[in-house]
């Protein structure tokens, strides 16, 4: 039987077993709405509080500035769009990244053409953006900046906590400007620590962390004013109405445990597979680029520019041998265009459609590896040797 090799962790993960376990009560004994003040109610109110702590803990927030939300893209629209619409009064203009998730990227495009001025700011061939950059784009106006925590193609880790201690700064002077996070591929990967960083708001999402599609979380600080996003019941700070999905709840509660515990060794871990991987390559194969900072990136990815060879060819042809990798954000698939990201750091538009992401994770071993050394050239060859033909 074709051995199969999950190597795309960066779109989403494998549910954790004990993640499962924790969520089983939850869809059939422990059935409550957790608004009822009934015992069975009062059951699933006492996992979702469980839960908010132990989301709050993996990103050293207090639990009552943590709103439950369907995931990571309802997440950093709460935190744009819900935060602008309780603030314009301070300005309208909003200071973003040229690679930022599509989930940022479209309420952007959709502000600039609905009255806020939106400065996008460049990354250089690291894929990191400068802080002075960020400082030397703000006005009068500015009144948000948002810029991920890692790039979710390249891994690039921005300087975020540089950038909040900018924005404290600017506050202490009287300025009213917040900052945003999109922390969602960085979570489970890096220490995060919201009061270190300086941000006001931070948005995850559960199904990268080895738990359930369909939820997840905005930090929220609590100086923080939003305006309702989903009108309806008074649940979560009465920020988003409905009930409560109780089992995904205790399900990403429960990951984030898992997550802080193993923070550090699983980072190793990841960091050791990727490095072998590459070095593997390396080994077999010329004309590749490794795309984005070698050093400045989450452990668990590799993004590369396998020249003269088409990237949605290699992504097919590794998925008949076994291999699921992806070329670039998940939420971007299907778009005929090169990857933004690539483009951003100044790779042609060949680099772009050449680009291939592994991203590793927790269920991946060095046999993996092993395997990934011996399909991965291979498959490059095979292609090149079609091209030439």
């Amino acid at each position: 039987m074709l051995r199969r090799i999950y190597v795309d962790n960066s779109a989403t993960t494998q549910v954790d077993p004990a993640v499962l376990a924790e969520m089983m009560p939850f869809l059939a004994d422990n059935f409550g709405n957790p608004s009822s003040i009934h015992y069975f109610g009062q059951q699933a109110r006492a996992a979702v509080d469980r839960a908010r702590h132990q989301v709050a803990a993996l990103i050293g927030a207090k639990p009552g500035e943590i709103i439950f939300t369907s995931g990571g893209t309802e997440s950093n629209n709460l935190a744009i769009q819900g935060f602008l619409s309780a603030n314009r009064k301070h300005g309208t203009h909003i200071i973003t990244s040229a690679i930022e998730h599509p989930a940022i990227k479209a309420q952007m495009d959709h502000l600039s053409q609905s009255g806020y001025q939106v400065s996008t700011l460049p990354v250089y061939s690291d894929g990191i953006v400068r802080v002075e950059d960020v400082e030397a784009a703000i006005t009068d106006e500015t009144v948000l900046i948002s810029v991920m925590m890692a790039n979710n193609e390249i891994g690039t880790i921005q300087p975020v906590a540089a950038i909040g201690r900018l924005v404290r700064s600017l506050r202490e002077r009287g300025k009213k400007i917040w900052f945003h996070t999109d922390a969602v591929q960085a979570a489970g990967k890096i220490p995060i620590n919201v009061v270190e960083m300086g941000c006001d708001m931070l948005s995850l999402s559960a199904h990268k962390l080895y738990a359930p599609k369909g939820v997840g979380a905005l930090y929220a600080g609590r100086g923080v004013r939003l305006q309702n996003r989903n009108l309806g019941g008074h649940q979560e700070r009465e920020k988003r109405g409905g009930t409560e999905p109780v089992p995904l709840i205790a399900g990403f509660g429960k990951a984030c445990e898992i997550a802080l515990n193993e923070l550090s060794a699983q980072g190793l871990k990841l960091q050791e597979l990727r490095d072998s991987f590459e070095q593997g390559v390396s080994e077999k194969l010329v004309d590749f680029v490794v795309n984005g900072s070698r050093e400045n990136r989450l452990p668990s990815i590799s993004n590369i520019s396998f020249r003269d060879t088409e990237g949605e060819a290699l992504l097919i042809n590794l998925d008949m041998r076994g291999i699921a990798v992806s070329t670039g954000s998940a939420c971007s698939s299907g778009s005929l265009e090169p990857s933004p990201v690539i483009r951003a750091i100044g790779g042609s538009d060949s680099d772009a459609r050449t680009a291939i992401r592994f991203s590793f994770g927790k269920f991946n071993n060095a046999e993996d590896v092993v395997e990934l050394v011996k399909i991965v050239p291979d498959a490059v060859e095979s292609l090149r040797r079609l091209a030439r033909q």
